[in-house]
């Protein structure tokens, strides 16, 4: 029992000295920017990096910058994690999807990334603004294309081998912002109102799927590959606080770590949003069903009177062929014979 105990008493130690030299290379290389931006001169900044290995960032095996998902990983030399960027206005990321990985959508608010593909190919598609068309590219190893700063893009990976991409951007800070994650990191009655009003709790069934980056591509890309979509991490989500929290009447639902632990849910959640969404349009086209309604009861109306109609017609009709089968009085009727007089005649 003493040796479980001071076998924890050791693990304790041993992370929190981890945490603590962790935070104190941080705010080391916090200071060590925060000097380069001050230099006067970049003279000034070469000294203050004193090691050549200071001008050199190892991408295959990096201490820091590294994004990974279920389907691959990115690894970013910018400002936060390689100081001698700083004044160059620049920085680098490359690119390892695994088969059918997606860097999912995304932008960068202060950089323009020019991609270059090094094996295999990817699909990228770009939007730059309200009114821009949509550019949609297959650039293939080999090729470069272009993302605008400010712009949201995205590539997979379309083939079923892995690929490596480089992208340079030109800001040492270039920033990402994740779109899904981040719009559904909105306060959640306004997400549901931009949808269409979909619900806040189908707001949080969304927002509690999507995957980190990188992931999973398109189902077409999966098939193919003969790949099934496998468990994917959800660690990327918006923080929740006061302001963007959701209600307490919001129900969790369970497994929330995984993606593919809730597809079951969102299938059955699909038929609710879709319901929801539907009776948005027939709240605002209330007056064409309304019309509708009197055009039916008024064609009911004039059936109803149509078939009176034809039943009093049926009925004076039907008096007057009675009539002509009546018979007349006949003239001279006293000169027929009764009965027992005509007897008489006859013996």
């Amino acid at each position: 029992m003493l040796s479980s105990l001071f076998l924890a008493i050791a693990l304790g130690a041993v992370g929190t000295y981890a945490q603590a030299a962790a935070s104190s290379a941080a705010a080391a290389e916090a200071s060590l920017v925060a000097a380069l931006r001050d230099a006067p001169t970049a003279v000034n900044r070469l000294n203050l990096l004193s090691q050549d290995s200071d001008f050199v960032f190892d991408f295959l095996n990096p201490s820091s910058g590294v994004v990974t998902g279920a389907a691959g990983h990115l690894v970013s030399a910018s400002v936060s994690n390689f100081p001698a960027v700083v004044g160059n206005g620049m920085a680098m990321t490359i690119g390892f999807l695994g088969p059918c990985g997606m860097n999912t959508p995304h932008t960068h608010p202060r950089a323009t990334e020019m991609l270059y593909v090094v094996n295999g190919s990817i699909i990228s598609g770009t939007l730059q603004e309200n009114g821009a068309r949509f550019v949609f590219n297959e650039v293939p190893g080999g090729s470069a294309t272009i993302f605008p700063k400010g712009s949201i893009h995205f590539q997979q990976n379309n083939g079923c081998e892995p690929i490596t991409f480089v992208a340079a951007l030109n800001n040492e800070d270039p920033g990402v912002d994740s779109i899904a994650q981040r719009f559904f990191g909105l306060p959640p009655d306004i997400v549901s109102a931009t949808l269409g009003d979909i619900g806040v709790q189908e707001v949080f069934n969304l927002a509690d799927v999507i995957p980190d980056n990188i992931a999973f591509g398109t189902d077409e890309c999966l098939q193919r590959c003969g790949i099934q979509r496998p468990v994917q991490p959800t660690s990327e989500l918006q923080p929740r606080v006061s302001a963007n929290a959701f209600p307490s009447s919001v129900t969790a639902a369970p497994s929330a770590s995984a993606t593919n632990q809730k597809r079951g849910l969102m299938v059955d959640s699909s038929e609710e949003i879709v319901g929801s969404l539907a009776s948005f349009p027939a709240v605002t086209q209330q007056p064409v069903s309304v019309a509708l309604l009197a055009v039916v009861t008024v064609l009911a109306l004039g059936y109803i009177v149509m078939g009176a109609i034809f039943l009093v017609n049926k009925r004076s009709r039907s008096d007057r062929e009675a009539a002509m089968y009546i018979r007349q009085d006949m003239k001279g009727r006293d000169l027929v014979l009764p009965v027992e007089n005509a007897a008489l005649y006859t013996e």
